[in-house]
């Protein structure tokens, strides 16, 4: 029986990288022409792959809109082969809710136009998501393709049978950690092995005769994938003659123009019995170590924390508050959020988000987060504004001034609630701003403190009286602008529901204090609650003691400075670089803040540091010189960096907080922060990834050369042992590792000076100039069934609380609701939302664990629906129990 080799036309689309945007947009422009005329004079021309991202769809029409019916006619007669997603992300930097708003708005463009190819499609993803087979099963595809990830065993002609990630075939099952599983298709001699046939006869059999070779040499069956595309490749017009030349040169092979879909089909039906299994992520775990590209989570910090921040804005504030004030409404802005997303998710391509882009990319990604952010602050706004319209707030005394505590996280909170409360307000109707404004500031000062509902006085600190100007938009109304007398209110709140609200309100006249007692001492060296003890050094590091199970671990949060010769992609210490390390120099060390209810200790650090790299790297990198092959060393000039970090401490908690800020002026370096947690012997840690708290090794495969081992997170990485256990959160800090088996280190900042890969693109705005403040966290824990708790913890702190004041009112709103009633444990909610077909509310979340657990979820009387991931009914009863690992989207119809 002959082999039969599929020749699949495509080109891999990166939507900017080594050209800007603009650039790239041109030429697809350029590529889509050239399609459209081929589709139509060359009836043998089978179909071409878009890349598997229908924004390319919308980015060509924009420029060519009178194609949309030719557009459309290509893709009808299967010319054109769309889907299934919007774009082409990477996996580990953009939260598990953005990679299902990946799929889900994908599918709905792709179905918009016709059928999408079902075929998870990530060809040249950093890395890919454990939970990848159980996220593509629930959303009906039981297949994906990939690039990266998986070395099959023949890669280096040897056995590695100690290696537990490996596949002797370029065709594989890939299992996720719930035992889901789906057809894994390695692209092994990458997705360019069919890439420019000849047309002509010398050269094709020179052609041909390497590159069967190649793709024999790892297929599992007589169905051989030649992918003729590569990074932005113009369509070869003449594929089609240079397919029948094959087939007159190679009687034993049939040629075919294909397309996946008959390929899957195909290779799916003649699979071999002994296919082996991959589990898991599929991170290159078996390489060397250096190309695993996980350094991108660390390169232009600065976007990691726009993401972070409107990926939180848009999916646990703006969506949940649109869900509840439906319940006022009847209306959910459906469109203004799917643009929000859309406009946020041209920044999560892999060359976008990962970092490893020329700067020009990266400047016109920063106008798209503030927009997105944009639509989810009035998409919130407006939510709140609808509901606490409708709130009754009759129950507090005239003349005091009520306002409303939201908790949009699917998890019990507790943390800081903000809000300004305006005590008089004088618009400019009644007098010029400067008079009003002089009025309001000679109003004499008064004292306030804040009661409940129930009239108990809350502990909070409020600020002294201000004046400012501000403005209403009415919706019937020109603006009126106007001044405010105000104070903010700083207010403790504890494990308050989640999805629910409570109202409260500041009333004049001074309340009596309840505890004067403070958790610091005078000097801000020690700081103690009823749980722990902060005991802070000379040089600035902490030793924190849990009282529950007398532990101590110290040296926490010790800066790390070395230098980086390499580029966005990777990191290369040079040979013989030293650390200089802020446990060496002594701090300077100040109370701000200091009450029965919270601690703020700010430590100040200054580093002398070199300021650059010498100037042989700038050689090296014209040269092209391979940074494992770079001599360069850090400068001989130094300067300081000043390094500025708040320690707080809160009454009710164990987690310990810290914001660092600093004015970056240094090139070519890396500043992480350090928390050796005193544990030894542990050989897997846990770290927070896509719908999965993830396990991982200490340690490095035989094969690994590379003496770093960077690792992706999002809200936490955790080590512990059967006895206690460590848990350090941050808020867009994507790259961390455990060095030594026991210290999780957190990169701050790197700083770089070019793009790297296959040529030299200088970016120096990836030397991260100027200033910039970070955010993270340390907690203790005891046995291992208790570090769920931190984990929570880190997630809940990623959401501020909402807050808004209201006027003293009668409404249909109780003035305290939880919106939705959630019991189980290790369940984690990353989304309230509507469904778009009937405004049903959708629930999603994941298991923690990995084993099975009890999950309640009431709404009044309504009864939850199990969905799929695109929010679409499953035939199968509803079970109470959530399995190991799940990921579950309910419905909750009204």
């Amino acid at each position: 029986m002959k082999k039969k080799v599929y020749i699949i036309s495509h080109s891999h689309w990166d939507r900017e990288w080594y050209l800007p945007y603009e650039q790239h947009h041109m030429l697809l422009v350029e590529l889509m022409d050239d399609l459209l005329e081929l589709f139509e004079t060359d009836p043998d021309f089978n179909s071409f792959h878009l890349d598997g991202q229908t924004i390319l769809l919308d980015d060509y029409l924009q420029v060519r809109p009178e194609k949309r019916d030719a557009i459309q006619k290509a893709i009808d007669d299967g010319k054109l082969r769309i889907g299934p997603f919007y774009i082409l992300q990477d996996d580990f930097l953009i939260s598990s809710e953005s990679n299902v708003r990946n799929m889900l708005i994908g599918m709905e463009d792709s179905k918009k136009w016709g059928t999408p190819v079902k075929l998870g499609y990530f060809p040249d993803t950093f890395g890919n998501m454990g939970q990848a087979p159980q996220m593509m099963k629930k959303a009906g595809l039981e297949a994906a393709a990939f690039g990266r990830g998986v070395k099959p065993i023949g890669f280096d002609n040897e056995v590695l049978e100690q290696e537990s990630y490996s596949s002797q075939y370029s065709e594989m099952w890939w299992k996720g950690p719930d035992q889901s599983e789906i057809f894994g298709l390695l692209f092994a001699n990458w997705y360019s092995n069919g890439n420019e046939i000849p047309a002509e006869k010398e050269a094709a059999v020179k052609f041909w005769d390497q590159k069967l070779a190649d793709v024999e040499q790892f297929a599992s069956t007589g169905h051989l994938l030649m992918m003729n595309g590569v990074d932005h490749q113009p369509v070869q017009k003449d594929v089609t003659a240079a397919i029948k030349l094959a087939n007159e040169l190679y009687p034993e092979y049939e040629f075919i123009h294909s397309n996946f879909t008959d390929y899957l089909e195909a290779v799916q039906s003649d699979l071999p019995e002994d296919l082996g299994t991959v589990e898991g992520e599929l991170t290159s775990q078996e390489t060397d170590g250096w190309y695993t590209l996980a350094n991108t989570s660390s390169a232009r910090v600065y976007l990691k924390q726009w993401n972070t921040r409107v990926q939180r804005q848009l999916e646990n504030i703006a969506e949940p508050l649109a869900t509840m004030a439906y319940e006022v409404t009847g209306k959910y802005p459906h469109d203004e959020l799917d643009y929000g997303w859309k406009t946020l998710m041209q920044n999560h391509p892999h060359d976008s988000i990962c970092g490893c882009s020329v700067d020009e990319v990266h400047r016109e990604m920063m106008p798209r987060f503030e927009k997105a952010n944009e639509v989810g602050i009035y998409v919130a706004n407006e939510a709140v504004r609808q509901l606490t319209e409708q709130f009754d707030t009759t129950v507090f005394p005239e003349g005091s001034f009520p306002f409303v505590v939201f908790n949009t996280n699917g998890l019990v909170k507790s943390g800081d609630a903000i809000v300004d409360i305006e005590l008089q307000r004088k618009t400019f109707h009644e007098g010029w701003p400067a008079k009003i404004y002089r009025e309001l500031e000679e109003v004499a000062k008064g004292d306030y403190h804040v009661i409940d509902k129930d009239g108990n006085v809350v502990s909070a600190v409020i600020s002294e009286e201000d004046v400012r100007f501000d403005y209403d938009l009415p919706k019937d109304a020109f603006r009126i602008p106007y001044m405010e007398r105000f104070v903010t209110v700083t207010m403790p709140v504890t494990d308050m529901a989640p999805y629910a609200w409570e109202t409260y309100a500041v009333v004049a006249g001074k309340a009596e204090v309840a505890d004067t007692n403070v958790l610091a001492n005078e000097a801000g060296t020690v700081v103690e609650n009823d749980l722990i003890k902060v005991e802070i050094a000379e040089n600035g590091s902490l030793t924190v003691t849990d009282k529950a199970t007398n532990v101590s671990v110290d040296n926490l949060a010790v800066f790390e400075n070395v230098g980086d010769i390499a580029n966005e992609y990777i990191f290369f210490q040079p040979q013989g670089d030293k650390a200089i390390l802020s446990s060496d120099v002594k701090a300077e060390i100040k109370v701000l803040s200091n009450t029965a209810e919270k601690a703020v200790i700010e430590l100040v650090h200054v580093l002398d540091i070199p300021v650059s790299a010498d100037e042989l790297l700038e050689k090296e990198q014209k040269m092209v010189v391979g940074f494992p092959s770079r001599k360069a060393q850090r400068s001989k000039e130094t300067a300081p960096l000043a390094i500025t970090t708040t320690v707080t401490v809160r009454s009710n908690s164990k987690k310990i907080d810290f914001e660092t800020s600093l004015d970056n002026q240094m090139k070519d370096h890396r500043l992480r922060v350090l928390f050796p947690t005193g544990l030894v012997n542990v050989e897997t840690h846990e770290a927070d990834s896509i719908y999965e708290v993830v396990k991982r090794p200490n340690g490095v495969s035989a094969s690994w050369k590379n003496p770093t081992n960077p690792q992706h997170q999002h809200a936490f990485a955790n080590l512990h042992d059967d006895t206690y256990g460590v848990t350090v959160g941050n808020y867009g800090l994507n790259e961390y590792e455990v060095e030594n088996n026991d210290t999780i280190a957190v990169t701050l900042l790197r700083a770089v000076g070019e793009l790297g890969d296959w040529g030299y693109f200088p970016t120096p705005e990836a030397q991260c100039i100027g200033e910039y403040t970070f955010n993270y966290s340390v907690e203790l824990h005891a046995e291992p069934a208790t570090r769920y708790a931190t984990y929570e913890n880190t997630y809940t702190a990623q959401v501020p609380f909402t807050t808004k004041q209201v006027a003293i009112q009668s409404g249909t709103l109780a003035p305290s609701r939880q919106f939705i009633e959630l019991e189980g444990e290790q369940f984690v909610p990353t989304a309230l939302k509507r469904r778009k077909s009937d405004n049903h509310v959708i629930l999603r979340g994941f298991n923690m664990a990995d084993v099975e657990r009890d999950l309640t979820i009431k709404k009044e009387s309504v009864q939850p629906e199990l969905l799929n991931l695109l929010e679409e009914k499953m035939d199968e009863a509803y079970p109470e129990k959530l399995g190991a690992y799940e990921i579950r989207t309910v419905g909750l119809g009204e």
